[in-house]
This record gives C-alpha cells, sequence and structure tokens, in this order.
C-alpha cells in the first residue's frame, strides 16, 4: 500500500505524499506556534463601567449633567404651562372670536407647540454634548490607569467583564481602583 501512495501523483507530477506531509508539517507548526502564545498570554478583566462610576469625577459629572438636566426639564414645563393657558383662554373666547381671528390663534398655538418640539430636541442634544465631554477625560483616565496596573501585572489583554460569559482570568478592578486612590 505504501508503494501506491508515493506513485500518486497530481497533474503537475509531484508526489501527493511529499505535498500532504509538508502541509502537515506546516499545520503542525501552525498549531504548537498558536498554543505557545496562548500558553505565554496573560488575560485578565475588569468591568469599566464600574470603575467609571466609582470615580469621584464621574460622580461630580453626573450632578452637574443631572443639574442641567433639571434646568431644561423645568424650562418645558414652563412653556407647557403656557402653551396650556392660551388653549384654555382661546377655547373659552373662541365663540366671541371671529373665524379669521381664531385660526390666527391656531396657527399660533401650533407654532409654540413646533417651537417646544425643536426646544426639547435641542436640549436633548446640549444633554448629551455635556455628557460626552465631561465623561471622554473620566473614561480616558480611567483606561490609562486600566493600561499602568495591566502593565505592571503583566497582562497582555484586558477583557470588558461586562460582555464576559466566563472569566476565569484576574479581575482587575480592585487593583486598578487601588491605584486611582478610589
Amino acid at each position: 500500500m505504501k508503494s501506491q501512495i508515493y506513485k500518486l501523483t497530481n497533474a503537475n507530477g509531484f508526489h501527493v505524499s511529499k505535498h500532504l506531509k509538508s502541509l502537515l508539517f506546516a499545520a503542525a507548526l501552525f498549531i504548537g506556534a498558536t498554543s505557545f502564545m496562548s500558553a505565554q498570554s496573560k488575560i485578565a478583566h475588569i468591568d469599566t463601567q464600574k470603575l467609571v462610576e466609582a470615580m469621584p469625577e464621574y460622580k461630580a459629572a453626573d450632578q452637574e449633567i443631572s443639574k442641567l438636566g433639571k434646568t431644561y426639564e423645568a424650562q418645558i414645563q414652563d412653556s407647557l404651562k403656557e402653551l396650556d393657558n392660551k388653549l384654555k383662554q382661546y377655547n373659552a373666547e373662541a365663540e366671541s372670536q371671529t373665524e379669521e381671528t381664531n385660526m390666527e390663534r391656531m396657527q399660533e398655538v401650533e407654532g409654540m407647540k413646533q417651537s417646544l418640539a425643536q426646544f426639547q430636541q435641542t436640549a436633548q442634544r446640549d444633554l448629551e454634548k455635556k455628557r460626552i465631554d465631561l465623561l471622554k477625560p473620566i473614561t480616558e483616565k480611567a483606561k490609562a490607569a486600566i493600561e499602568k496596573v495591566a502593565a505592571a501585572q503583566g497582562f497582555d489583554y484586558v477583557l470588558e467583564a461586562g460582555g464576559l460569559i466566563v472569566a476565569k482570568g484576574k479581575d482587575l478592578l480592585a487593583d486598578v481602583k487601588a491605584e486611582m486612590g478610589i
């Protein structure tokens, strides 16, 4: 049977067994190298959301965002009250007004509704921009601390713990909090 394998050749005249041996050798090298690299890599995990929320800077930023949100909410509520009062007034006076006046008032109310909707959208965009502006330096500081602790402890990879199903690696949360003094 061995002699038959050695005699098999492909269309180019190469012996199949030599080609097969080369492929098997390359596969063995690849598997060995992958196993060696996996054995050498150290992996840890951290819940960055918990880390960021534990930072004093985050608490201050969250309070500032909340305060701004309450300010916008108060302005929106005031505008809604004004709109509601106008509607009540215009509805009460509708029968004593001309059709032309009632149409003008209806257009005025629609304009107020549109302005209010635009203000709500602007307020929402402003809040989101403020959130991004305040949180960016905080998350960058957290990332730098994670990188510092991971390097000091010899970790090659740090995974986000929030999406992990099985976390057998080291959890760096306590170490990074200690590094940051929180």
